[in-house]
């Protein structure tokens, strides 16, 4: 599928995964893949923090918005927003004219009563700013840095939860307007992020069947991050390569290093193997399309990782053709 029209198809993607499988660095490489498309995009954080400004080699991202890339040459440009419940929640009263309720609350201190007075409250405040933002139409994407996966089902759930408990007065129309959103696939979809490794494949499994029945958002591509790749020639025995050089070079080499190269090829021979019994096991469990971001092999990312992963998304999603929903 061609990237601009796979990221047209939805304003809003929700990028949600168990703590730990690089859900922000995921959300940065479909911020750059929508980029080179020519979208304008926005990525929102609902936490400070994090390390997705460093992807971009760009400030940390603020309330108030914050330039990642500047777009040009075909680009579209990237911003970035933080959306906390407590800003959420400000935005929300002086929205309904009620100012002065806004400035009682954070200078008394009782702003976190408020927002924790009802179960949810907090999710469908900051969910209902994701909606106003993707309604003024603040950027051609959306990109959502949701919560791990054990809170991204509840922290979808809660509109539901709020529209059954209050059905009159603001608070339903928000959780109804909401809603509205997340059952509209043109409007929003989920993208699932998980490591080849039994845990979070688990976790990704349980997670996509809790939404798609519980929530009814559909769901895009699996995003499968941290993929080693592929090396031939692991099971060669180093011994038979020495054996085949020159003599001059046949000295290079001493039997305690041919034993340690031995001994990685099959470590990363029984990791590849591991890697690929959870992707086979994802595609027999969960009918989605998938797409491998390859392993970086780095824990200082930045502008040229980030480069290669948005190659690797591209090209997995022109492999994908007709698979995306």
């Amino acid at each position: 599928m061609d990237p601009a029209h796979f990221f047209a198809a939805s304003r809003v993607l929700i990028v949600a995964g168990k703590g730990g499988v690089g859900k922000t660095t995921v959300c940065a490489t479909l911020a750059g893949a929508a980029s080179e498309a020519g979208l304008s995009v926005m990525v929102v954080r609902l936490t400070p923090g994090g390390a997705l400004h460093r992807l971009f080699d760009a400030a940390p991202i603020t309330s108030s918005g914050s330039i990642l890339r500047a777009g040009g040459a075909g680009r579209g440009p990237i911003t970035g927003r933080l959306v906390t419940s407590d800003e959420a929640l400000l935005e929300y009263l002086e929205d309904h004219g009620l100012q002065r309720i806004t400035k009682r609350l954070v200078t008394s201190g009782a702003l976190d009563v408020v927002i924790t007075a009802a179960p949810g409250i907090r999710d469908l405040l900051v969910l209902g700013r994701v909606k106003q933002l993707e309604s003024a139409r603040a950027a051609d994407l959306i990109i959502v840095d949701a919560p791990a996966a054990g809170h991204a089902v509840s922290f979808l759930r809660a509109p539901a939860g709020l529209r059954d408990a209050v059905t009159a007065g603001p608070i339903a129309t928000q959780a109804t307007e909401v809603l509205t959103m997340l059952g509209d696939p043109a409007r929003c979809r989920v993208l699932l992020v998980t490591l080849p490794e039994e845990t979070p494949v688990n976790e990704l499994i349980e997670t996509a069947y809790a939404l798609e029945d519980d929530v009814g958002v559909q769901l895009g591509p699996v995003i499968i991050n941290g993929v080693a790749p592929r090396l031939d020639g692991l099971d060669t025995d180093p011994r038979a390569t020495l054996d085949a050089l020159e003599p001059t070079g046949a000295t290079v080499l001493d039997e305690d290093l041919l034993d340690a190269l031995a001994a990685a090829g099959r470590f990363r021979t029984a990791w590849e193997s591991r890697q690929r019994e959870q992707l086979d096991r994802l595609a027999e469990q969960l009918p989605l399309p998938r797409i491998a971001l390859p392993l970086q092999f780095t824990t200082d990312l930045g502008p040229t990782q980030l480069d290669a992963l948005v190659a690797a998304f591209s090209t997995g999603l022109h492999e994908l053709g007709g698979e995306v929903r």
